[in-house]
């Protein structure tokens, strides 16, 4: 089987990398990917909660910031870590859209 996941940096897990449709695997090939993705989705709310402490520091730090610029870079980060937060919870809302696939 082809690299059927990659790490994304950004997010800090291992992403699919499907090489063609999902209905074109076999059902021996769905259900491999499907158990090695459970086992990476089971990650995500661990790395969220991470991610979460990250952000509450640097709000910690932005609350007795007086200098304007290092406020901008503190939101910047912050808002930054925000957005992985909400692209791991799409990743993580997807296996129920491809279970749901395969079952229906």
């Amino acid at each position: 089987m082809q690299r059927s996941f990659i790490m994304d940096e950004r997010l800090g897990i291992a992403i699919p990398n499907l090489y063609q449709s999902w209905e074109d695997y076999e059902k021996d090939e769905q259900a491999y990917l499907l158990l090695q993705w459970e086992k990476i989705r089971g990650t995500i709310p661990d790395r969220i909660a991470e991610i979460e402490r990250q952000i509450n520091t640097l709000q910690d730090q932005l609350s007795v910031e007086d200098n304007f610029e290092v406020s901008c870079e503190l939101n910047f980060k912050i808002s930054s870590l925000a957005s992985v937060i909400n692209d791991l919870w799409l990743w993580y809302r997807l296996n129920q859209h491809v279970t749901s696939k395969i079952h229906g």
